[in-house]
């Protein structure tokens, strides 16, 4: 079958999209013959003629454009808006113009800024930006409640251009001018564990570099004679079907990697396993959690059904549909649910999952200790014994207190593509290691 360009992932990702054209059989004159889209012609200038304050038509359609796609009641079909889809497709082509960070939210609620990763190359670390570093400025704009994608957008730039950024660190301030350089962001790591086992990480498929760094890891380890593999696909949400398809493909040798059925109930092969000289054909171990989703799936299920690997860790998250990206004239993208995919075996795994061969809990990221209680006087202060330590918390004015733990600090990793691992605190990878004697 000719093979589209299709999204298995249930984040925002993109990738080449179907053109506004070959959806003209459908025109603007049809929506008026419906009862429902005259009202919508209806209420739209009613709203105009009497509505007390100034309408933007922008907001009304794309408010309208949200909704439609709301009704679905699917939340794999989405709308991503003209801005975001422009940073999207930046970050599916895995290489732009920034500073050498890693960015995440600052606050809970998802907006903000602060530094998670500062890479060993880039303006950053010259200009001596720290991980926990939050944005307080770019320029003269605050952009301490603005969505991230907002402070990416503001940080990237056009190559050779300077950004001022005001840094908070603790209880002080800094700014600095940084100069906006090539970015390359590796998806792939890697490492050598004792009893020389290879280990490779992926942490996306949503990235049009993906293939040649993995293959590249591969063949590194081919080339180091390694005979015993850990791909490592925890917390990998998935991206481009494609790259799936690739990934497993470098450790099989024939039979349907996966299948594709439409809105018809036809079922298509999507692709084959090809026998290539550079292909692993040693030991084997998969390791995926609750948040390897889509295309890992696809990678989990083709290496199950085909016994090519062991399967280790917890039930995978169950995205089991493919998007076809639509570019519309505004600028925007909408992703649209067009298939279900199927293991070789015929599997469908929407809303079910991979099952591991070998179950083990992912305890890399326990869940902070939190207490809460009431009936105290207001501002009394309550301590708390944990683990052994004295903790105080101070009753609001309703008598009410509550702890949340800090949550466990996650190393930063400076080195892009070097795995930093530890079996004596990672169940899974113990469980995975053992799977080799």
């Amino acid at each position: 079958m000719r093979k589209r360009l299709l999204l298995v992932s249930g984040a925002l990702a993109a990738t080449a999209a179907v053109g506004y054209a070959q959806f003209t059989t459908y025109s603007t004159t049809d929506i008026v013959k419906t009862t429902n889209g005259k009202a919508f012609v209806q209420l739209f200038g009613a709203l105009h003629q009497l509505y007390l304050r100034p309408l933007d038509d922008n907001k009304l359609m794309n408010g309208a454009i949200k909704g439609m796609i709301a009704s679905l009641d699917d939340e794999f079909t989405y709308y991503v808006e003209a801005q975001d889809n422009q940073t999207d497709q930046e970050n599916l082509s895995g290489a732009f113009f920034g500073i050498g960070i890693q960015l995440t939210a600052a606050n809970p609620d998802g907006t903000g800024a602060k530094v998670d990763t500062v890479f060993k190359t880039g303006s950053a670390i010259q200009g001596g930006v720290q991980t926990g570093d939050v944005f307080l400025k770019i320029g003269d704009k605050d952009v301490t409640t603005l969505s991230l994608n907002d402070v990416v957008r503001l940080v990237r730039g056009e190559k050779g251009t300077k950004v001022n950024i005001t840094f908070g660190r603790g209880k002080s301030t800094y700014a600095v001018a940084l100069e906006r350089q090539p970015v390359t962001i590796v998806s792939v790591e890697q490492t050598i564990l004792p009893g020389n086992i290879g280990y490779i990480a992926l942490n996306t498929f949503y990235s049009e570099k993906v293939n040649e760094q993995f293959a590249a890891a591969v063949q590194g380890m081919e080339k180091k004679g390694i005979k015993k593999l850990i791909l490592d696909l925890r917390d990998n949400g998935g991206g481009l079907l494609s790259s799936g398809v690739f990934v497993a493909d470098q450790f099989m040798q024939k039979g349907p990697i996966v299948s594709l059925r439409d809105n018809k109930g036809k079922t298509t092969v999507y692709d084959t396993a090809k026998a290539q000289s550079t292909d692993y054909t040693g030991q084997l171990v998969l390791l995926i959690n609750k948040n390897s989703a889509s295309a890992s799936e696809i990678v989990a299920g083709a290496l199950q059904d085909t016994k090519r690997a062991t399967i280790v860790g917890e039930t995978s998250f169950g995205k089991g549909v493919a998007q076809t990206p639509v570019e519309l004239v505004n600028g925007a993208q909408v992703r649209i649910v067009a298939n279900e995919w199927l293991t070789p075996n015929g599997r469908q795994i929407q809303k079910k999952g991979i099952t591991p061969d070998v179950k083990v809990d992912d305890n890399r990221r326990p869940i902070p200790l939190n207490f809460t209680g009431s009936g105290v006087k207001a501002g009394a202060k309550v301590t708390l014994n944990i683990g052994g330590k004295p903790v105080d918390v101070v009753a609001d004015k309703d008598g009410k207190f509550n702890y949340i733990a800090p949550p466990v600090a996650q190393p930063s990793n400076p080195d892009q593509g070097v795995a930093i691992v530890d079996p004596a605190k990672d169940a899974e990878l113990a469980a995975a290691l053992k799977q080799f004697k």
